[in-house]
């Protein structure tokens, strides 16, 4: 059907067009080589000892319990390159059946492309928008693939994370799963989130450049073989930590899909209203059970106690101190039973930083200071990310006390149940809405346990004595929520000082970019939260669902009302007088500077694009 609706459309004939989609077919296709695969197991073996100090494997074996009867499907997320190999690495190691891996057709470069065609990947185009005998060629290559009961992976981000959180979902390949199974079912579909973590990595220093407006490298043999220059420099641990599996299903259940309710022969007939809405929840699912999935390393520990000092550095103690209190916090009231928390102890963690050059111990005859190493910040932050989640919602409601002094256990509620979809939006935080309150209450119980929070009577909640160590722990806990609140607040400043109906979405994630940068390099350390296009992207998406923006269908333009200042009233419950006001000015930009940005971006984009073509 595809191959006539190609000819038809372009004027060729039907030969024309079948020898189109065989061409389409070769280009993507894995092939299957066991003493490749052989090869690369023996290599890798040697690389990792090279490489790593060890590579943790967490949850396998609800892997190993589905492999016999289901098809299954991994959907780990996406930090490095190295992933491909490593997830597939752990899965043959342990006597499972590898998966054949989605790999963007960037891969598919001379030499090392045919070998990783050879082992793991089957190449797909970055975009094929448009091409429908491709999509139909790709389609019908994945259903072969799980009629066969092949295992599949793919990264459901669509590519590499350079800030060290989830990207949103791209829900392309997960449709076509479903579309699959729709058509015909033989095992039934199971989705494995998987969490990889590292403790350094190597494309770091190119994320951080790329995050700053630099061009994307793209990759070749000699650029991907620029990893052998780093084989003598020190790695630590990678964690690979398989989440609680999704079965297909209990989502078909929930939505009321019927099985087998495609035509098996079609593969262009396109999914109901009621498929495509449980493709979406499959997808935020998914994001969930990665993130629940996490595993709290010693580096990402340390990145989040120090990148929340000031100037990066603490006393030696208090920092063994403040490692201990978000051990003890995570582990006393866990994020998910899949969370896995570093078991080393504070002074371990901290020597383990100084070995990977991370940070640094510098001696003074009133104790040692422990602060980051130099020029390592940005990249701390990455780390510091990934874990973020576990975390945002005692630094949200540590934040909403330190800054107030005191505070009405149910006027703090409000608050936070009123800004928190935008924090689960952007860290894909797994706690329902509706459920909210009781979170907030056990979180905040735990504050009160270690200290942190002093709980009066008739419901207020206040601070510890201001010259205590507990005062000061509290500070460092309510620093990481800052960074994401002050991006709200300074789109919503944005959006306020320019007015309803005069920007594009893509003007205003445009716009905040170079305003983050700007605050990022005169206020913030030069963090890369503060340009990250995907977050800007993220907020203004939930703004858009929970039906505080509006986007006019034909022009893009987005349309408010008062509402986007009530959201913006919030800010002052957290963000500091002084910090607000610098968000303000940041943000106030006359018609003359918009247009100026403006024009500069697009003839930034246009070069951009020139250089691709």
């Amino acid at each position: 059907h595809a191959i006539e609706a190609e000819a038809l459309e372009t004027g060729t004939s039907n030969r024309e067009a079948r020898i189109l989609a065989k061409s389409y077919a070769n280009e993507m296709v894995n092939d299957y080589s066991h003493s490749i695969v052989r090869g690369f197991y023996k290599f890798l073996t040697w690389l990792w000892t090279q490489l790593y100090d060890g590579v943790e494997v967490h949850h396998f074996e609800r892997v190993r319990e589905l492999a016999a009867d289901y098809e299954l499907i991994y959907v780990p997320c996406h930090r490095s390159h190295v992933d491909y190999l490593l997830l597939s690495y752990v899965i043959y190691k342990r006597g499972l059946s590898i998966p054949y891996v989605a790999a963007g057709d960037n891969l598919d470069v001379p030499v090392l492309g045919p070998l990783l065609r050879g082992a793991v990947a089957f190449y797909i185009r970055r975009s094929f928008r448009g091409n429908a005998l491709y999509t139909a060629v790709l389609r019908e290559y994945m259903h072969t693939l799980i009629t066969r009961h092949t295992p599949i992976e793919y990264f459901i981000e669509g590519g590499r994370s350079r800030s060290g959180r989830l990207l949103p979902p791209k829900m392309g390949m997960l449709a076509m799963t479903v579309h699959s199974q729709l058509r015909q079912t033989n095992k039934p579909v199971v989705f494995i989130p998987t969490y990889i973590g590292y403790e350094r990595i190597m494309e770091g220093g190119t994320y951080i450049g790329e995050l700053k407006g630099k061009p994307k490298e793209s990759e070749s043999l000699m650029g991907l073989l620029k990893v052998g220059r780093k084989i003598e420099r020190i790695f630590g641990n990678v964690h690979l930590s398989f989440g609680t599996p999704l079965h297909l299903s209990e989502f078909m259940q929930k939505f009321e899909v019927p099985a087998n309710s495609l035509p098996a022969d079609r593969t262009d007939t396109l999914l109901d209203d009621k498929a495509s809405a449980m493709v979406d929840n499959i997808g935020v699912k998914v994001m969930q059970h990665i993130n629940k999935a996490a595993v709290v390393t010693p580096v990402s520990l340390l990145s989040l106690v120090l990148l929340s000092a000031p100037k990066a550095a603490l006393d030696e103690e208090i920092c063994r101190e403040q490692i201990a209190l978000y051990q003890g916090l995570a582990q006393q009231l866990p994020y998910s039973d899949d969370t896995v928390i570093t078991d080393m102890t504070p002074q371990q963690i901290i020597d383990y930083g100084i070995k990977l050059k991370l940070i640094e111990r510098i001696p003074h005859i009133l104790g040692d200071i422990i602060q980051v190493a130099g020029k390592q910040a940005a990249l701390l932050s990455y780390f510091r990310n990934n874990i973020l989640h576990v975390f945002i919602l005692l630094s949200f409601l540590a934040a909403l006390v330190a800054r107030n002094g005191r505070i009405d256990r149910r006027r703090l509620s409000s608050i936070a149940e009123q800004l928190y979809p935008f924090l689960q939006s952007e860290l894909f935080l797994y706690y329902p809405a509706h459920g909210l309150a009781e979170t907030l209450n056990k979180k905040l119980d735990n504050l009160v346990t270690h200290g942190l929070i002093v709980e009066l009577d008739n419901g207020m909640l206040s601070i510890p004595e201001s010259n205590s160590r507990c005062y000061q722990q509290l500070q460092v806990l309510a620093t990481p929520v800052e960074q994401s609140l002050e991006r709200y607040f300074m789109t919503l400043a944005l959006l306020a000082q320019q007015g309803s109906g005069n920007l594009t979405e893509n003007e205003v994630v445009d716009l905040c970019h170079l305003l983050g940068q700007r605050l990022s390099v005169l206020y913030a350390d030069d963090i890369p939260d503060f340009f990250d296009r995907a977050l800007f992207t993220s907020f203004l998406g939930a703004l858009t669902r929970l039906d505080y923006l509006q986007k006019e269908a034909e022009t893009g333009i987005l349309t408010f009302d008062q509402r986007i200042n009530d959201i913006a009233h919030h800010a002052k419950y957290v963000l500091r007088p002084e910090m607000m006001q610098i968000l303000q000015q940041v943000a106030s930009l006359n018609e003359e500077e918009i247009a100026h940005a403006i024009t500069e971006i697009s003839n930034k984009k246009q070069r951009k694009f020139g250089r691709k073509r």
